[in-house]
């Protein structure tokens, strides 16, 4: 077995976005981020408990950490809203498109992302681009906003100019689509059986639209057996994320996997062995979410894998140059946020209340108006 060059081996924690327990630096976490030298880390409501807690726990981590990090959170308003608690509630995606107003699209995505700003977050793993559908109703339900691929776009697109404009990364969910899946990948695997025409026309077309607008493309944990003739999710497919998202569509963002410890992917390889698939298939950061055990697996086998493959060791030093390379252009990244104080966090908690009510408000006017409900 070849000996790992120096380089490679202290940047292979570039490929790694983990989550953690807890809601302070404590010495393990601390020697973990030290010794692995992650791409990111990401939050949980398990993690948030004031605003000022929050931008403290991730300085801390950027501390032990020498390049910047991706600092992550999902926050999509409605039912995955980790500051609910801190900040009060966002409004969902669905709802802000059911209000026909552009404006208000944009603002929502405004207000998540000073949101993110003032508690330190520069990246936030929304919006969701599944179509809606009756098989992920009730999976997805006001996560998705349009069964119209065009009606999609649009929304997306102005939810990611307004992250843009507080400085926030946004990132296209769950390709290659999740809305003709009938289960929820955090259990199972689902098995979308849409030919290869279909999804081109409507579940990929948000992907091709935005592919020069979106900063990260998170890529999903369902089967699509109709076009790779097997079980294999997406998230470990060199069909879908090198054949058909970089080569076919011409993405060149950086590629991420949904969480790895998510029972979907967890069925089809134990979690070291997806990581490596993932990394090998063409993506650039592995998603894990919570486990230290399952972080530690994934950086030895990600590293194991380099020194006995000569051509995975190649690709790793692709994704590692991709991954360092944004970091150093990404003006997001570059732009620290100050602490929050009390007065920008109660102007804040303002601003989403604010952003409900307009929601509230257009939707009664749109609904008593007789406007039509988009599907």
């Amino acid at each position: 077995m070849a000996k790992l060059h120096t380089d490679l081996q202290k940047s292979i924690g570039q490929l790694v976005i983990l989550g953690f327990d807890g809601t302070e630096m404590s010495r393990r976490l601390r020697s973990l981020l030290t010794r692995l030298q992650p791409g990111g880390v990401i939050l949980f409501a398990r993690n948030i408990v004031t605003p000022e807690q929050t931008y403290r726990l991730l300085k801390d981590c950027q501390s032990c950490v020498s390049t910047r990090l991706f600092t992550c959170v999902d926050l999509e308003g409605g039912r995955v809203d980790r500051f609910r608690n801190v900040l009060g509630r966002a409004p969902a995606p669905a709802d802000v498109f059911r209000s026909g107003d552009r404006r208000l699209s944009r603002k929502h995505g405004r207000v998540l992302g000073e949101a993110c700003r003032a508690l330190g977050f520069n990246t936030d793993f929304a919006p969701v681009v599944d179509l809606v559908s009756e098989a992920s109703r009730e999976v997805m339900s006001s996560r998705a906003v349009s069964a119209n691929p065009g009606e999609v776009i649009r929304y997306a697109r102005d939810f990611l100019g307004g992250l843009r404009s507080a400085g926030v990364l946004g990132a296209l969910k769950h390709f290659p689509g999740l809305g003709a899946a009938n289960l929820d990948t955090h259990h199972a695997l689902p098995s979308v059986k849409k030919p290869w025409k279909q999804l081109w026309e409507q579940d990929l077309a948000p992907y091709r639209a935005l592919r020069r607008e979106a900063p990260m493309v998170l890529v999903g944990h369902a089967a699509y057996p109709a076009v790779t003739r097997n079980r294999t999710p997406a998230s470990l497919s060199k069909q879908w994320i090198h054949d058909v998202l970089q080569k076919k569509i011409g993405y060149r963002g950086l590629v991420v996997s949904d969480d790895l410890e998510m029972g979907a992917v967890l069925k089809a390889a134990p979690i070291e062995r997806a990581a490596v698939a993932h990394i090998r298939a063409g993506g650039d950061l592995c998603l894990i979410c919570r486990v230290e055990e399952h972080v530690v697996r994934c950086h030895e086998a990600l590293t194991r894998a380099c020194e006995s493959d000569r051509e995975f060791a190649r690709r790793c030093r692709q994704s590692i140059e991709r991954v360092l390379t944004f970091k150093q252009k990404s003006r997001e990244l570059q732009r620290a946020a100050p602490a929050p104080n009390p007065a920008k966090i109660e102007k804040l908690m303002r601003r989403l209340w604010e952003l409900g009510e307009q929601v509230r408000f257009a939707n009664l006017t749109a609904d008593g108006g007789g406007r039509r409900k988009p599907a």
